[in-house]
């Protein structure tokens, strides 16, 4: 027997290559200082796990906690790996081979026929994790399996990938590859989803698991609106605080598959990876397969500690380039402001006001290229529409950065209109599937980005834009999914990868972009929130959250984001009320105390919008400049739960060092007699100081904690936000 014991900070995973060869998981959980787990294996106990022998393999194989189980061989659980041979067969036989143990993390990597594609993944120093990679083997097909795990020394962190390898002669169509399974040893766990659709994104879903499989998916070609991937299982009495969690996010951004399924004997098998529905992949002999990494987390100390773990990973470990460390420019965009209906004088206008109140940035959105004056037209065209843009991009930008501004700029680079120049010479460019109609959505059709010679050319019509004027950051839009996915360049035993290589192609040219312009500050969106995920993450530092910008609304996805996200990754802007999505009006101060949980900015007309809420703007800026660091670095706390409560939430962000914090709590509904909540902070240093600078008061962490303060507020949707400093 080979013991594997990877141990965090306070985490241990263990598992092991028994003497048949089988990888067997042992424990995942609470720090073990015990090198040998294998004790927990139950080898000789009956009927469960008996030993391996001829007679009881089926047993075995039937009940076994599997590190990679396969198809066909007595595991009837779900399989992580699946495929089909040329004599149309499917079970796999791995076996343990050898393993090799490494200082940091190795980069993942895809190689296709014309490029290498590097995989969004986490990242990290010799000295800041250390990586085993375990490589198990079916002799029948010559297929092996390095299985890559990657412990964190400060963080309760593991990550998982997969590699496949055909060491065989003959090619074979990889049908299931899963990123990673965990068989945890009880049924006694709630499953928490992150769900929703469009304008009501990252949904908190909270069940009991019970007898059989639960999951969730995407099937849209993105990460999607409806289901992000991400997952956790907690204890049936974990709450913020208290109760463990395991929390799982793929580091991807097409489609996707999370699966947990009690068995019959009560356990509990999570598997988490690329959805196999609609997939194959072609492994030639001597090809690789490389699968995209699974993040995991385990937090002892509730929800809220498995979150400040994700948070802490990602700003540290996954979020690359000049703004990982920075406050973002605070920007004000112009789509809900205008929409289709400006020129090069409307947008110096806003910008003229903006730069007054000390807003940073102008983001010019759609309708700037092309001959586009609505959503009907023009995707593809990445040129000026000089009937709106008169005198030039570069004269816009100029005359912007002349007002002490920025400039950014819209692009939805994935998609073609039928009413484009792009289309009348390359409609065999779009996705689409010969003899079926091609669907619709929103006017436009989706690009085959599987091709080099496409994404060549979008890519280059972009770099003459960004080429031709002084352009600081980029909105990546998306607005539809995919349909009648085929692709005119790839032959029929190919078609099915065309899912997974779109999402490949998307990573080229996000690469190529970041690479090329590291300066520029790149925000992903896709129609709002539908691929906010940890793969676009790899690239842009900041993601729009949700289309939805009522900061009612925007009380539950936030909330719901920051279960795995950071808030420094959440893009969250103070727009115009009624509002556009919802037809709310809610104060401007609540609507900036909301907005402030994230990168900041706004999406109105300054120009137009009413004195007394203009006049708000220079001490928000102040404000949110001020309270940035704690927001962008600090840890967070969620005390209210608006999915639970829909009369108020709250929130807090703590420095690392306890030495300030700032609390925010929003009031939805007022309510009569005590107009006051009595409500209990979180995360400071109970045995110091702190004072409170709205009221002056100083009292121990301690007894704000455990005591609480009181909060008074008179009426709906009102808010405020408390500054407290150690003494």
């Amino acid at each position: 027997m080979t013991l594997f014991t990877l141990t965090g900070k306070g985490v241990t995973y263990a598992f092991a290559a028994l003497e048949s060869g089988h990888l067997a998981h042992i424990y995942y959980g609470k720090r073990a200082d015990d090198e040998d787990l294998s004790y927990l294996l139950r080898l000789d106990e009956n009927p469960f796990t008996p030993k391996v022998n001829k007679r009881d393999m089926g047993t075995f194989m039937d009940t076994t906690p599997f590190e990679y189980p396969v198809h066909g061989t007595g595991d009837y659980r779900e399989p992580a790996i699946m495929l089909m041979d040329n004599k149309g067969m499917s079970a796999l036989d791995l076996r343990f081979v050898s393993y090799e143990i490494t200082k940091g993390k190795p980069i993942l990597e895809q190689k296709l026929e014309d490029m290498t594609v590097r995989l969004p993944a986490t990242f990290a120093e010799e000295n800041e994790a250390e990586t085993v990679a375990v490589t198990l083997e079916d002799k029948r097909t010559g297929l092996n399996v390095i299985l890559y795990y990657t412990v964190f020394a400060d963080l309760d962190v593991i990550t998982r990938s997969v590699k496949l390898i055909n060491k065989g002669a003959e090619a074979f169509d990889v049908r299931r590859v899963l990123s990673a399974c965990v068989d945890l040893d009880s049924d006694q766990y709630d499953f928490i989803t992150l769900n929703g659709s469009w304008a009501r994104e990252r949904v908190m879903e909270r069940c009991r698991l019970h007898h059989g499989k639960q999951s969730i998916d995407s099937v849209k070609g993105e990460s999607s609106h409806q289901n992000n991937p991400f997952a956790a299982l907690v204890s049936h009495t974990a709450d913020e605080d208290m109760g463990e969690a395991y929390g799982f996010n793929l580091v991807y951004s097409g489609n996707f598959f999370a699966q947990a399924e009690v068995t019959q004997h009560k356990k509990t098998r999570f598997l988490m990876g690329i959805n196999p529905f609609d997939f194959s992949w072609k492994l030639e002999p001597s090809a690789e397969f490389t699968a995209p990494e699974l993040v995991m987390v385990y937090s002892s100390e509730g929800i809220g500690k498995m979150s400040r773990t994700f948070h802490d990973l990602y700003r540290q470990h996954l979020i690359r380039g000049e703004y990982k460390d920075k406050r973002r420019p605070i920007l004000i965009n112009n789509w809900e402001a205008t929409y289709f209906n400006f020129d090069t004088d409307k947008l110096i206008g806003i910008a003229k006001q903006a730069s007054e109140l000390g807003i940073e940035m102008l983001v010019m959105d759609d309708g700037w290229f092309g001959h586009r004056d609505s959503d009907n037209s023009s995707l593809g065209d990445w040129f000026v529409y000089e009937k709106k843009i008169n005198g030039g991009l570069k004269h816009l930008v100029d005359e912007v950065n002349k007002l002490g501004m920025k400039f950014g700029i819209w692009f939805e680079p994935e998609m073609i209109s039928p009413d484009s120049e792009l289309y009348k010479a390359h409609p065999d460019w779009a996705i689409q599937i010969e003899g079926l109609p091609m669907t619709q959505s929103r006017e436009q059709y989706v690009l085959d980005y599987s091709r080099k010679e496409v994404r060549d050319c979008i890519y280059g019509q972009m770099r003459k834009i960004l080429d031709s004027a002084n352009i600081e950051y980029i909105k990546w839009d998306m607005n539809r999914q995919l349909t009648e996915v085929g692709s005119n360049a790839l032959p029929a035993d190919r078609q099915r990868e065309l899912w997974h290589r779109y999402v490949l192609g998307v990573y080229d040219v996000m690469n190529r972009l970041t690479t090329d312009y590291p300066h520029i500050l790149l925000e992903n969106c896709s129609g709002g929130g539908a691929r906010f995920d940890a793969g676009m993450l790899f690239y842009s530092p900041q993601i729009w959250t949700s289309d939805d910008t009522d900061a009612i609304e925007r009380l539950k996805i936030q909330h719901g984001t920051s279960i795995c996200y950071p808030a420094s990754a959440m893009g969250a802007h103070v727009s115009d009320c009624p509002n556009h999505t919802v037809g709310r009006s809610t104060p401007f101060s609540t609507r900036g105390n909301v907005a402030m949980v994230g990168t900041f900015g706004y999406e109105l007309d300054v120009t137009r919008i009413p004195e007394a809420d203009r006049n708000e703007i220079p001490g928000q800026i102040e404000m949110f400049k001020k309270y940035n660091p704690l927001v962008r670095t600090g840890d967070q706390y969620r005390i209210g739960n608006v999915f639970e409560d829909n009369m108020w939430d709250a929130w807090m962000f703590v420095a690392k060092d306890k030495s300030e914090a700032v609390f925010t709590f929003v009031q939805v509904l007022g309510r009569p007699n005590y107009r006051s909540r009595r409500i209990k902070l979180k995360g400071l240093d109970p045995e110091r100081k702190y004072k409170n600078h709205e009221t002056g008061e100083i009292h121990t962490g301690a007894a704000l904690m455990n005591c609480g303060i009181n909060v008074n507020l008179s009426g709906d949707f009102q808010s405020k936000v408390v500054y407290f400093t150690a003494e």
